[in-house]
């Protein structure tokens, strides 16, 4: 009797054994080596290859306990992961990685592996570019989120998979780390360098203007279910070469607003572009990329989402062209207060980012992440004010 017919959480040894009895990936008789490459803290990843022809692949399993913490959480995320995937994977193939098999039993997902690209978060530290990547990203956000609306769906079909993709220990995760931590530290999680303790009292703690707008967005999230959304698109989820990119850890996929996806990737770039600014401020070539590409995914995002709107939108009202251009101005209103939103928790919360953390010289540590909760506070109070990528790269220099 096979072991992997009930759930229990793998080592490298089994997942070499789940790839030999469960996958018609590799040769009979190969030698296979595995390696656990899972740097989150919710999952484990496992690199499977045969050591003769380098053939491989990624099982990525859920357990019933959280990684990074040993509590429990449900193992349905497992499930969204996987079939949002394979959606994506239909709707913007070049940038997803092919799911071969999703195994409900040990809650696996078995994917491509992706090993030739890298870390997005990790190439940006060290000050590479990637000339298609602003194109990328936005095709990716506008060809799988578009689609998933009511604008385009059938309602009733809608209804029926927001109701599907309900993920609400993950979206428990958002809400508190994301949308109330930072504000009210009712968990005593945060993780304040003591040099700007005072300064986060002053401008997020005692501060009732970012509470009240915070809440509001954070009731945005909660409340609008306008399409499946990623839902964590952050650049430790972006893989990267020169000429392709990859989004994968859709883990938290659930049905919210479509700002949040694309206000989480402008957001990891500030972080990026204040880190070069701050640390090394003579890196010109590396400045000026991150600022046009800012600039770039607004105004991409903006050019492909009305082609594509125009193109596959079945709801009458919505055709109007006035509606149309009402709808996406909420979008983009959205983006930058989440985007705010994402800036901040990274530096407040304990979910931190190595744009930041890694910043060595004490002094350029605590003007970052000033600059950066200046910059976030501004996106979140004032979002209806950014409608362009200008307003975005002139917020950078308003506050550096």
């Amino acid at each position: 009797m096979s072991k992997f017919n009930s759930h229990f959480r793998m080592k490298e040894e089994d997942a070499i054994s789940y790839a030999k009895e469960n996958l018609d990936f590799f040769d009979k008789g190969a030698v296979l080596k595995a390696a656990e490459i899972g740097d989150g803290n919710i999952n484990y990843v496992f690199r499977v290859w045969d050591i003769d022809s380098q053939k491989s692949v990624v099982i990525k399993q859920a357990d019933t306990l959280l990684r990074s913490s040993g509590r429990p959480l449900d193992v349905d995320r497992n499930r969204i992961e996987a079939e949002v995937l394979m959606m994506q994977g239909k709707l913007a193939s070049e940038i997803t990685p092919k799911v071969y098999k999703y195994d409900p039993i040990m809650c696996a997902v078995i994917m491509e592996d992706i090993s030739d690209h890298e870390n997005f978060r990790k190439a940006l530290l060290k000050r590479q570019t990637f000339p298609k990547l602003a194109d990328h990203i936005s095709a990716f956000i506008v060809d799988t989120l578009l689609p998933s609306t009511d604008l385009v769906m059938d309602s009733g079909q809608k209804k029926d998979n927001v109701k599907k993709y309900i993920n609400k220990d993950l979206c428990k995760i958002s809400e508190d780390l994301v949308f109330t931590e930072p504000y009210k530290d009712y968990k005593g999680r945060n993780v304040i360098l003591e040099e700007n303790l005072e300064f986060v009292k002053r401008e997020l703690y005692n501060d009732k203007k970012i509470m009240l707008e915070a809440g509001k967005l954070k009731n945005k999230f909660m409340n609008n279910t306008q399409a499946l959304i990623h839902g964590d698109l952050h650049s430790g989820s972006i893989f990267v070469t020169e000429d392709s990119t990859k989004v994968l850890d859709p883990e938290f996929a659930f049905y919210g607003p479509i700002g949040y996806d694309l206000g989480n990737v402008i957001g990891n770039l500030f972080f990026a572009w204040v880190n070069a600014y701050v640390t090394d401020n003579e890196e010109k070539e590396f400045l000026n990329w991150v600022e046009k590409t800012i600039e770039d995914i607004v105004v991409l995002f903006k050019e492909k989402f009305i082609k594509l709107y125009k193109q596959i939108v079945t709801d009458v009202m919505a055709k109007e062209i006035d509606f149309m251009e009402w709808y996406l101005k909420q979008i983009l209103c959205d983006t930058t207060g989440f985007a705010g939103l994402e800036i901040i928790r990274r530096v407040v919360g304990d979910s931190k980012v190595a744009d930041v953390t890694n910043i060595k010289n004490v002094d350029d540590r605590i003007k970052a992440e000033r600059v950066l909760i200046k910059i976030g506070k501004s996106f979140i109070i004032n979002r209806s004010n950014f409608q362009s990528g200008k307003d975005y790269i002139n917020e950078f220099y308003n506050n550096i």
